[in-house]
Formats: structure tokens, sequence, C-alpha cells
């Protein structure tokens, strides 16, 4: 190969290395530590009540308001956890009998309070009532649950709460729901999905509620 032949490609590969090497670099991948996405996690939040502690993320995203919980009981005995509707919404299709219930939802100016509770038989009273439904924890026991609401069904919230009513369980209020019910479970020491509440039990609730969670900051609100 002559002198001429090599001097005619070499400048061109010299020219593009230059150009290469003024390009921006790609960065390296660096370590994930706690910190990178710590603007990403949930807001959380406890709440301890006399029979129930209540630990809750929440999880804004757009329109969707999500909320995670674990109940755990805190008392000296069995808890019912009025998370699992009423017994007309099942019966009409519109509920699964053990599922966690929609939420119901209130709002006065730009504060939205989202609540699971039980509620008390309307009056006049309706011919299918809607029984309260509950999980049922033991002594000890904790309960993992979640829901979503669509704040589209809103307009100008500011200000964000949820409510979880609490109380003791007893043999003489409660009894399983005849559509949540394993006879296999019950007879071998296990639980129904969900139990049915008399509406007694609606003034000896416990309300266990978040402090407000305030859209804009994303955070909630420190009294």
């Amino acid at each position: 190969m002559s002198p001429t032949f090599r001097a005619r490609h070499a400048l061109p590969i010299a020219i593009a290395a230059a150009m290469l090497s003024i390009l921006p670099q790609p960065s390296q991948a660096q370590p994930e530590t706690s910190k990178m996405h710590e603007e990403d996690r949930p807001a959380r939040t406890a709440v301890d009540g006399g029979q129930a502690r209540l630990e809750v993320a929440f999880d804004p995203v757009g329109e969707r308001f999500a909320v995670r919980y674990r109940v755990t009981n805190t008392g000296d005995g069995p808890l019912a956890v009025f998370d699992r509707g009423d017994r007309h919404a099942v019966l009409t299709g519109r509920l699964e009998s053990g599922a966690i219930a929609m939420p119901r939802f209130t709002q006065e100016g730009g504060d939205l309070s989202l609540d699971h509770a039980a509620r008390a038989l309307p009056d006049p009273a309706p011919t299918v009532p809607p029984v309260p439904l509950a999980a049922r924890l033991g002594k000890g026991e904790a309960l993992d649950g979640a829901f979503e609401f669509d704040l589209s069904l809103t307009v100008g919230v500011e200000r964000v709460r949820w409510c979880l009513g609490v109380a003791a369980f007893n043999d003489k209020d409660y009894r399983a729901d005849d559509r949540s019910v394993d006879r296999s479970k019950l007879a071998s020491g296990g639980d129904a999905d969900a139990w049915q509440a008399s509406f007694a039990v609606v003034d000896a609730q416990e309300m266990l509620c978040t402090p407000w969670y305030v859209l804009a900051d994303g955070g909630f609100a420190v009294d």
C-alpha cells in the first residue's frame, strides 16, 4: 500500500475520532441509594387507638388516589374491622362478600373525607337493610388492605383524610356472613371472610382517622 493511499484514508479517521471525543459521553450507572427516590415514595402515617394501630400510605397519581393500610389488633380480645361494606351491596351484586368495599365520601369545601365504618340503620328502614360487614382480627393479629378512590368524582379538593371504624368483637353482635362462610374452615377453627354485625355496634365503634393529606404538598399536614 502506497504512502499516498494511507494518508488519504488516515485523515477522515482522525477527524471522526476527534469529533467523538467532544460528544457527551454516557454517564456510568450509579448504585441506587435509599435517598434517590425519596420523592417517589407514598406519604405514610400511623394512628394509635384504644384497640388498634392503623398504618396508612397515601399515593395519589392523577385522578387515582390509592390507599394502602395495615390494621393491627392491640387490644385484649378479638376486633371487628369495618372495611367490608354492607350486606345489601353484596346481595345486589355490587360487592363480593369478604372484599374491601369502596369508601363513603363527603366533601366540605376543599376537604374530602373518606371512610369505612358501620352505618346506622336508615329511618325509615329499607326492605333489605344495609347490615354492616366486618373482618375479624384475633388478639395481636394484623390485616393488610388497599383501595383506590377516583378524585374525578369530586371538584376542588385540597385535602383528603380517611377514617376506619373498629370495635370489640363478641359472639352476641356478630355472626358469619352466609355468603363468605367456608364451613370446613370454620369447623377446623378458621375464620369467615366477613361477619354480619348488629346495628348496635354503630355507636360502640372507634374511628381511627389519618391526619389531613394536602394534595399540593404531597404530604400530611403537621398540627
